[in-house]
């Protein structure tokens, strides 16, 4: 017999924790592993050998981690050099660890692929496995990542509630932040919210896309004087022409940026500039710990991701990475895939032009029809009399 141990790597999302609950209910499957390990605190805790072995949980604290949002082993952004792989391999080895699973984005999966050619330098027998997680949905290969699809249904939930508001005192010019770095994911599946009746998002800007500052004032007083309200959703990562961010980082730790707001300062433009009320909404982590949005399909998918990667450890797979694949057909299907680690190390996935309006500041049908079944369920709609002919008795 022998053991295996789970990592979390960067940011959680609100599924995190539901690929750990397929995980641990995939290992109790299999007597070949004694011990199932996490964690606690991410990479650096396997350098501290603080694990928690998890067959020990009681199975009803498991079943929350359906629906936990966070990461309930913790994780973290910790930077390693190449000994601390080294070290990483002999404390497999020290604890008997067989199967080893790393949880996380494009930056866990490089620290996935690091930890298994450090394995294989050592000569240490572990099969190693990439379990995929990002809201940022910038993960390459996989036609999508757990964790993405909550955070689609927060902001498209969001911007209808938001626009619901805005369209019934439409005084002002409302921009909501979306989380995504380089990837414009995020905040292109707002547009999930628009009913047809004229709400919004009116405006959307992506990262993949120059942003002109004077295209974006004039598209802003166009739609002001005609509806009155304006909601714009810009994401966080935007750049002018020059490369620039639009708002100069603070501070920069690793691959991990931390802007200014882009919401405030594009909202501080439209003031200044146009001499509109105008107001900023930034969710920020808000957007990817709502247990409240959580998408079913995207809860599901996350679980299958969990006990995918098991499965696949126990039958001798190795060096890989849980993937998914779309099946053709009207109805959305999916089927898991391992995909080789060293094509997804530190590979960042944007948005396709195919999926990018020709204006630059919207979507396409195709994206629509691409998202749309992930958020699990429809967006909820909302009731207006405002625009209806008025009748009197």
């Amino acid at each position: 017999m022998s053991n295996a141990l789970i990592v979390h790597g960067g940011a959680p999302t609100a599924v995190i924790n539901a690929s750990l609950y397929g995980a641990v209910t995939e290992a109790r499957k299999h007597p070949e592993i004694e011990h199932f390990y996490a964690a606690i605190g991410g990479s650096g805790a396997v350098l501290k050998e603080h694990f928690l072995d998890l067959f020990t949980a009681p199975k009803e604290e498991l079943e929350l981690l359906l629906h936990t949002p966070g990461s309930a082993i913790g994780t973290s952004r910790d930077p390693l050099e190449t000994e601390d792989y080294d070290q990483m391999a002999r404390v497999i080895a020290r604890h008997n660890i067989r199967y080893v699973f790393f949880t996380g984005g494009n930056g866990s999966m490089d620290t996935c692929g690091k930890v298994y050619q450090a394995c294989c330098r050592a000569g240490v027998d572990v099969n190693v496995v990439g379990i995929p997680k990002t809201i940022d949905n910038d993960i390459s290969v996989t036609d999508h990542a757990p964790g993405f699809a909550s955070a689609a249904r927060y902001i498209a939930e969001t911007t209808a509630e938001i626009s619901q508001d805005v369209r019934g005192l439409p005084i002002h010019v409302c921009v909501i932040e979306a989380m995504g770095r380089n990837a414009g994911w995020i905040a292109a599946a707002s547009a999930l919210a628009r009913s047809g009746d004229g709400d919004g998002p009116d405006l959307i800007y992506l990262p993949e896309v120059p942003f002109d500052e004077d295209a974006f004032l004039t598209e802003v007083e166009r739609l002001h004087r005609e509806k009155g309200g304006v909601v714009v959703v810009a994401s966080e990562g935007l750049r002018k022409a020059d490369g620039e961010p639009i708002v100069e980082p603070i501070f920069q730790v690793g691959r991990a940026v931390y802007y200014g707001d882009v919401s405030a300062h594009l909202a501080n433009l439209v003031i200044r500039k146009l001499g509109i009320k105008a107001r900023s909404e930034k969710p920020g982590i808000a957007g990817r710990a709502s247990a409240a949005y959580q998408s079913r399909l995207d809860r599901d998918e996350a679980v299958e991701a969990g006990s995918t990667a098991v499965r696949a450890a126990v039958e001798g797979k190795n060096g890989v990475m849980v993937g998914f694949r779309r099946l053709p057909g009207e109805e959305y299907r999916a089927e898991t895939i391992l995909i080789p680690i060293e094509e997804v190390m530190l590979h960042e996935r944007t948005m396709p032009r195919e999926f990018i309006a020709e204006n630059g500041h919207d979507v396409t049908q195709a994206f629509i029809d691409w998202c749309r079944p992930l958020l699990g369920e429809p967006v909820r709609r909302y009731v207006t009399f405002k625009n209806r002919p008025l009748s009197v008795d």
